[in-house]
């Protein structure tokens, strides 16, 4: 196959010139007579290399240069001009052409260069190729662990660095999503620019507007100055949107068109302003059934979520759970000046069997606390934290009532069941893939103990003597949310 060449004259006939000159060496040249035209359909279509005039109307050679430079970086730009001096040499390199001819062009010079640029782009696929099949084997910098989990986490972070599609990350509080935005933004083309991070969850909806939008000059009361939202202020790089799930239903539509249109409009102005960003979003919470409660919108959903990456919970993770501990004790130690070794072999069991619903961030804490109060070399149990030191799995599933009586194999389900709910905060979705049942089947479960609840005591539905699906101890504020 030809290598295609993407020609940029204001002269019809230079064109028609390079164009026949150039399909008659085997390349297949396409040209385009406006700077604008030709940054378009660089956009659209894929070309091995771009030759384009430095005095052009409109936008320049230079600008068109620039352009591409930032926006396809991987495409090679040979300058054209008939001015040959060596400041518009310098100007030329330094805007990040790859080469610079003057004119009256000699052909076989210009394809001669045009050779070299081709190459030189592959070289540097091939290096790319290489770096990811490289990064792939091995995990970022920024996380510990080597679980199955784990190691498919990082081949899809390799993966998704390399475009620049919208990425959606799932996964329960604590597990590391914002880690996960950072390694897609370190590891993209868009390194070099800035990662611009905002929690949806944080600021009610009039400020978020503003935030993620900009604002004009006198736009609402004390804007005394207009500012750029945080799109523009992420421009080139990546823009981190967490806790998506509870953007405010108002906004939604607005995010979804910027998105679409990319460009974004700042409250009280009617100028739009073009956006160039990666989009990462992060939640914990189950869109497809906020979708089915409409509190999401189906459309912007699919918008944001074109790369899909679940992050594994802790207790998913096997042994990570003792090498995340060991790399926190030595960065805690050392930070307290504290001689300790390690855990105690009764300390890292406990370590393993805990179910850590706070994930990777509870970890953390634990270990933050047993380095500030141990009194020897080595981590004990006694160090743990209260809910470490007696947690029992088998508690709220198999334990007895205060009759003594074990509970049916029913209540057992509706227990465990409960249980998960409870260390998933509520997800639905999630606790259905960790039974391996199905959300309806889940929601059945759900329903039938709170009919079960209400046939058995209709007229005092918190009689301490009731039969209950749900453990004694569970508040009413907790069981309501569950059985909604």
């Amino acid at each position: 196959m030809s290598h295609r060449v993407l020609i940029v004259d204001d002269d019809p006939g230079m064109c028609e010139l390079l164009d026949d000159g150039l399909g008659r060496r085997g390349l297949s040249a396409v040209s385009r007579t406006s700077a604008a035209e030709a940054f378009q359909l660089l956009e659209a279509e894929d070309f091995d290399v771009v030759v384009t005039d430095l005095n052009m109307g409109g936008m320049n050679g230079l600008e068109l240069c620039t352009r591409i430079v930032a926006n396809r970086p991987d495409v090679p730009v040979v300058v054209l001009t008939a001015f040959g001096s060596l400041d518009t040499a310098v100007a030329a390199l330094r805007a990040g052409a790859y080469d610079f001819i003057t004119k009256p062009v000699e052909l076989e010079i210009l394809v001669s260069a045009l050779g070299r640029a081709i190459q030189n782009r592959a070289l540097r696929e091939e290096i790319r190729r290489l770096r990811l099949v490289v990064d792939a084997s091995q995990p970022p910098g920024e996380f510990i662990g080597e679980s199955p989990p784990m190691l498919r986490l990082y081949d899809l972070i390799a993966r998704a660095a390399a475009t620049d599609a919208s990425v959606l990350l799932t996964g329960e509080s604590g597990t590391g999503k914002e880690l996960v935005a950072r390694a897609l933004h370190r590891r993209g083309r868009r390194a070099s620019g800035p990662f611009v991070a905002v929690n949806c969850a944080a600021m009610p909806e009039h400020l978020l507007e503003s935030e993620l939008f900009g604002h004009s000059r006198g736009a609402f009361t004390d804007a005394r100055a207009s500012r750029a939202g945080l799109f523009v202020q992420a421009q080139g790089g990546t823009l981190f949107l967490d806790e998506i799930a509870d953007l405010p239903l108002g906004l939604q539509p607005k995010l979804l068109r910027a998105l679409q249109e990319r460009s974004v409009r700042p409250v009280g102005s009617d100028v739009e302003t073009p956006i160039d960003v990666r989009l990462v979003a992060a939640t914990n919470r189950d869109l497809e059934t906020a979708i089915e409660e409409r509190r999401f919108r189906e459309d912007l959903y699919f918008r944001i979520n074109v790369i899909p990456i679940e992050i594994p919970p802790l207790r998913a993770r096997g042994n990570d759970v003792l090498l995340l501990a060991d790399a926190f004790l030595r960065e805690l130690a050392a930070r307290s000046r504290k001689h300790i070794e390690g855990f105690t072999t009764a300390a890292g069991q406990r370590l393993l069997a805990y179910a850590w619903p706070g994930n990777v961030r509870e970890l953390r804490n634990s270990i933050e606390r047993a380095v500030a109060l141990t009194e020897f070399s080595h981590i004990t149990v006694e160090d743990l934290p209260q809910r470490l030191r007696h947690y029992d799995p088998s508690e709220l599933v198999i334990a007895s009532d205060d009759a003594g009586a074990l509970p049916t194999l029913e209540e057992v389900e509706r227990r465990y069941l409960e249980r998960v709910l409870e260390t998933t905060g509520g997800n639905k979705a999630l606790t259905a893939r960790i039974l391996g049942l199905d959300r309806k089947t889940i929601y059945r479960m759900l329903e039938r103990g709170a009919a079960d609840a209400r046939v058995t005591h209709p007229a005092d539905p918190e009689s301490p003597g009731r039969h209950s699906p749900w453990p004694p101890e569970m508040p009413p504020s907790r069981r309501q949310k569950f059985t909604k």
